[in-house]
């Protein structure tokens, strides 16, 4: 008889939901797609629905539920922290504990409440299960991986009280090497710049190591000296003096700002010099500690293979660097490392870990499949929404889209591409992506001014045939979920002048540094993905035909949303926002939609107050 179990995460940020039949991933998604509420932190009722449809079942079927963490000892660390910090967190006090008292205590109980409209008479809710949120982290890192056995290093903000932990994963089995406990913490001090920055914390840290390569580690030694106590096995300890995120309302302190000259930028103001050189010097730290680390868990275990999961697993310059410094044989990072990640990693637990089943691995091939494990629409559904709008749209026979789309890729037109399931995560993989010509010099600014509606010094990914990834960029490994960054070949590269190398802060983003602009950051690198045909065949179709026109066997993918939206979620959400930008063609399935021949579009509200700037 088929088993199935449910994984959540939620009432912190990035809330979703998970299912498992007889242990293999059938559905995940997480509950931003559904409610258009960036990050969204509310119960996942609606991904909790879409995983059950996906999987044919009524909730009654579920044998277990597992959620991502333990209210209780999470609980006993916030009271534990207000009274070792003592009256300098008096005024922070009633506010944090309130909602535990009222909610976040009773969590077993919130989630059989909010599940009880998924029951009929006289069905029973399944028994909820708590598991420790590093646990969840490590199990989503190890199980799906395609390692038989492995180190695994998890780093985040905090969990219940690790910031950072190391296991050892071996066939079904999870072993807790050590953790390094709040307040010290890796990734809150990476927040702690992202929120000085004038960025958004839990959200704005990506934008942080974007911002990196335009400066200089200025600050590195600054840094080191005062704010972060390394140890040559990689185990830190932060001065607490400048922080304030352990019993306060923001981040960092005045002494925080005295010792980086002046207060924190504001946000959505201009970006200056001193910003650039923060980002490329708590970036360097960053490094230097993971690569400690790491090499601290490789002479600890002897393993072959390292998995990364946790928010700092997002860094991927830091990924590459690692990849790149040969500890490790292979490093594998789970695609959604964060806090959504751990529905993925505590539904996974339950069924290894507490049950006991047995999980087989090839060394080759992982589980996520691909990472599109989220919704899908026919074309039917489309076909019924576009008329509905009275869209005017071509429908294509699916031997001819791959070609008919290419071309229109090469003549430097911008696509959002709606294809097959949803990704899982933050990356859009092919699924839900806007993509455009990475030979085009204006790709990126156009991209992000003009559709994006973000900083004009964001990145942009490739999306190259695996095949073809090693003949444009210094990598010898698969990189499937956008979770590496290598660098572009030098016989890719183009020379600069003197003039340009000499270009400070957003100035060098002007400069054209290699035969595919659009992708190439300014110190030569990418965020790399590849696409193999057994992984998404349709997208590794499309990206050949570019091949075969333009000799380029690339293109410019980023996820298709504006700033501050989720990735879209439905052909409504693609096409509102398709009209609502300077995007020039949607492709929706089989449909092929261009901008110049669409009725009218008119809005009672101002779309970009819709969604708060991150």
């Amino acid at each position: 008889m088929d088993q199935y179990i449910l994984g959540l995460s939620c009432f912190y940020h990035d809330s979703a939901a998970v299912v498992l039949k007889n242990g293999k991933i059938i559905a995940a998604a997480q509950e931003e797609r559904f409610t258009r509420i960036k990050q969204d932190a509310n119960f996942p009722i609606n991904a909790i629905k879409f995983c059950l449809q996906t999987a044919n079942i009524k909730l009654e079927q579920i044998s277990g539920i597992y959620y991502y963490e333990e209210p209780n000892t999470k609980f006993s660390r916030i009271i534990s922290t207000y009274l070792n910090f003592g009256l300098s967190g008096i005024k922070s006090f009633p506010s944090s504990v309130s909602s535990w008292l009222t909610k976040k205590l009773h969590v077993k109980n919130t989630i059989k409440t909010s599940l009880s409209s998924l029951l009929n008479a006289g069905e029973r809710c399944p028994e909820v299960h708590f598991i420790p949120h590093h646990e969840s982290h490590a199990a989503s890192a190890f199980y799906p991986s395609p390692f038989k056995e492995a180190a695994v290093l998890c780093i985040d903000g905090v969990g219940e009280w690790a910031t950072t932990s190391a296991w050892l994963g071996r066939d079904n089995k999870l072993e807790k090497l050590w953790e390094i406990r709040f307040p010290h913490s890796l990734g809150l001090l990476y927040s702690a710049f992202t929120y000085f920055c004038g960025f958004k914390v839990d959200s704005g840290e990506y934008k942080l190591m974007g911002l990196a390569p335009y400066g200089e580690p200025k600050y590195y030694q600054t840094i080191i000296d005062n704010l972060i106590d390394i140890k040559s096995d990689g185990s830190f300890w932060l001065n607490m003096e400048y922080f304030d995120y352990a019993i306060g309302d923001t981040m960092t302190n005045d002494k925080f700002a005295q010792l980086f000259d002046g207060p924190k930028r504001e946000p959505e103001s201009e970006l200056t010099n001193r910003e650039f050189d923060l980002a490329a010097s708590v970036q360097a730290v960053l490094e230097h500690v993971v690569y400690l680390l790491a090499k601290n868990i490789k002479q600890e275990t002897g393993a072959d293979h390292i998995c990364l999961s946790g928010g700092v697993a997002l860094n991927c310059v830091s990924n590459g660097k690692l990849e790149k410094k040969g500890l490790f044989k292979s490093v594998w990072a789970q695609p959604a490392s964060g806090d959504s990640g751990g529905s993925l990693g505590a539904a996974l637990c339950g069924w290894f870990s507490r049950q006991g089943n047995p999980r087989h691995s090839d060394g080759i091939n992982d589980q996520m499949l691909g990472g599109y494990l989220g919704s899908e629409y026919s074309d039917e559904q489309i076909e019924a929404y576009l008329n509905q709008q009275g869209a005017i749209y071509s429908r294509i026979e699916s031997s001819k889209l791959a070609p008919t789309v290419a071309n229109i890729l090469a003549q430097g037109n911008v696509v959002g591409w709606f294809q097959g399931r949803m990704e899982f995560g933050p990356r859009a993989l092919g699924g839900r992506s806007i993509l455009g010509d990475p030979r085009c010099e204006k790709m990126q600014s156009t991209m992000n001014l003009k559709i994006k509606n973000r900083e004009s010094f964001r990145p942009f990914a490739p999306s190259v045939l695996t095949e073809q990834a090693a003949n444009w960029f210094d990598m010898d490994s698969d990189s499937p979920y956008m979770l590496f960054v290598h660098p572009v070949r030098h016989d890719k590269r183009i020379a600069t002048s003197a003039g340009d190398d000499n270009k400070q802060g957003i100035e060098k983003l002007k400069v054209k540094r290699s035969e595919v602009p659009a992708i190439t950051h300014v110190d030569y690198s990418a965020r790399i993905q590849t696409v193999s045909k057994d992984r998404n065949s349709l997208y590794h179709d499309l990206i050949s035909e570019f091949y075969k026109k333009t000799d380029c066997p690339i293109v410019v993918n980023t996820s298709f949303n504006v700033r501050g939206e989720p990735i879209v979620e439905s052909p409504e959400n693609a096409y509102t926002c398709f009209m609502r930008t300077a995007m020039d063609y949607l492709v929706l399935g089989s449909f092929v939609l261009d901008k110049t021949q669409q009725p009218n579009w008119e809005e009672s509200i101002d779309w970009k107050k819709e969604f708060a700037l991150d």
